[in-house]
């Protein structure tokens, strides 16, 4: 005898085993206690999200002989057991899909007049109810509007657009939404526990994830990748099997689209497919990473379904991208997933998508110009665009907003997200030095002259302020001032983006030593050109 599928041997029997849509099942179970049971119900929404399965369980719990509502259905009576085995004759499920016809209609309003033959209720569920023609919607619309006592429908559809108003001022609407990640993950854990299955949790998670929010569709995947019960699956594994590209490739392609890597995004596209991964897919993978940078530039990285790790990285993407090329990004391989066909070069979409991104230009202002020089004229509209939003300067001697240390800590990421608006501007910052934070007063210290009066402009403090106020979410002035040489050369090794624990750099840095960061990515990247 064939082996019942997952999403069949585990579909909830009761209120309490389903999974979220708690707006639905709580005002469902509140109905069936005051007995306020409505003649006609609407269930909407995507595939895979109980919509079915509510309406088993609504008509399970309408016809349960058990005496306590808060229990109905019990799944011990004889109602519940003949509906749980497929044998209650008072339950009547309909496909809208191969019963479109208006005679199909007729036929059950004739037979609709016949008394229940085992319950109370004769509960009627017309499953993908959208599919129904004109006429067939005019036939269900006079039984709805004149219903036997003894008479419930519950309609349920995928497509609520195309269920005609008249249809739907009839009923009791609701409307399922898409399952969480977690929540379908938590889910995938109880079943792969019950099944004796050993997998890992960040497994289930891209299990969860490739299910887009369909809990019968991420239960049938797990169906799909178990072969062996006694086999432990893993993420590698569970990449392999579904065709899905591994999370590091996907951070790698968005990890060179944010630092305008040509040659190392097609390369790290390249690399993906050929290791297995289906392109739409890896396109897919792709735009959910951009997608979770922009949640995080634009409002938090909680808005997110992601690790901790997942969490911070998107924080530190969210500071080095402009707005603008994130924004052509998600649309250039959200463009390439949609218009997808395969063909003999089924990567082309999501190169094309890398290089038109890339195109997207970012206004910049040269730092490194003294906008006193004659005929010169500062680009207003940038410093404008740069500008943090107002705050007043705090008094001398107020607590300050934020620790000097962790200013030092993310220098570089700074340095990053200078670079988005001066080409030149890191390069300069490099030559300063995080001195104190007086209230929400940033100074910044130099000991070189020609510097320190390249950056005393205000469309170019603007720029820092802005850059401070995306790196640490706090809204600073920033202040230049001039230092001699030893401050400058005291400067803690922390000051300048490093591990201080790190005996080979700290030692260096006592000794006098200028420490220069090296972009190792970058370094493996040519290696791999050559």
């Amino acid at each position: 005898m064939p082996k019942q599928a997952l999403y069949l041997k585990f579909r909830p029997l009761s209120f309490d085993d389903m999974v979220g849509q708690e707006h639905i099942t709580r005002t469902l179970r509140n109905s069936l206690k005051t007995g306020r049971i409505r003649h006609a119900y609407l269930f909407s929404g995507p595939r895979g999200t109980g919509k079915t399965t509510s309406a088993r369980l609504l008509a399970k719990a309408i016809n349960c002989q058990n005496p306590d509502p808060d229990k109905r259905p019990c799944n011990e009576c004889a109602a519940c057991i003949a509906v749980n085995e497929g044998r209650y004759l008072d339950l009547i499920e309909i496909d809208a899909a191969t019963h479109t016809g208006v005679d199909d209609v007729r036929d059950l309003r004739d037979k609709i007049a016949f008394s229940p033959g085992e319950g109370q209720y004769k509960v009627y569920i017309i499953d993908e109810v959208h599919r129904f023609t004109g006429n067939a919607f005019d036939a269900l619309l006079k039984t709805l509007e004149e219903p036997p006592e003894h008479a419930i429908f519950i309609l349920a559809t995928t497509e609520i657009d195309k269920v005609p108003q008249t249809i739907k001022s009839r009923c009791l609407p609701f409307e399922f939404r898409l399952y969480s990640v977690t929540e379908v993950a938590d889910r995938l854990q109880v079943i792969a526990e019950n099944e004796g299955l050993h997998i890992n949790r960040d497994a289930l998670e891209l299990v969860a994830r490739q299910g887009t929010g369909s809990m019968r569709d991420s239960i049938s995947l797990l169906d799909q990748i178990v072969s062996d019960p006694d086999e432990v699956i893993t993420l590698d594994i569970v990449e392999r099997i579904l065709g899905t590209a591994s999370l590091g490739a996907v951070k790698d392609v968005v990890a060179a689209l944010i630092d305008e890597d040509a040659a190392r995004g097609l390369h790290d596209i390249a690399h993906a497919v050929d290791s297995g991964s289906d392109p739409k897919q890896f396109g897919e993978q792709v735009v959910e990473h951009l997608r979770a940078i922009l949640l995080t530039q634009t409002a938090s990285a909680d808005l997110v379904e992601a690790s901790s790790e997942d969490r911070a990285l998107y924080e530190d993407q969210a500071v080095l991208i402009g707005r603008g090329r994130l924004l052509a990004a998600i649309k250039a391989f959200n463009d390439a997933v949609n218009n997808y066909r395969g063909g003999w070069q089924p990567q082309l979409g999501l190169e094309l998508a890398l290089l038109e991104s890339l195109k997207q230009q970012e206004v910049t202002v040269d730092m490194s110009t003294n906008y006193g020089q004659a005929g010169y004229a500062p680009p207003l509209q940038s410093a404008q665009q740069a500008a943090p939003p107002p705050v007043e300067t705090m008094p001398p001697g107020a607590p300050p907003v934020i620790d000097p240390a962790v200013v030092r800590e993310k220098w570089n990421i700074s340095l990053k997200a200078l670079y988005r608006y001066s080409k030149s501007g890191p390069d300069l910052m490099q030559h300063f030095r995080v001195v104190r934070v007086d209230g929400n007063t940033l100074f910044l210290g130099t000991d070189n002259a020609l510097y320190y009066e390249k950056l005393q402009y205000p469309e170019k403090i603007q720029v820092l302020e802005r850059v401070f106020y995306e790196v640490h979410r706090v809204r600073l002035h920033v202040r230049l001032t001039m230092v001699g040489s030893n401050e400058m050369q005291d400067t803690p090794v922390e000051a300048q983006g490093f591990d201080p624990n790190d005996p080979l750099l700290s030692e260096g840095a006592q000794l006098g030593a200028k420490i220069t960061p090296v972009d190792n990515t970058k370094r493996r990247s040519d290696k791999t050109s050559e």
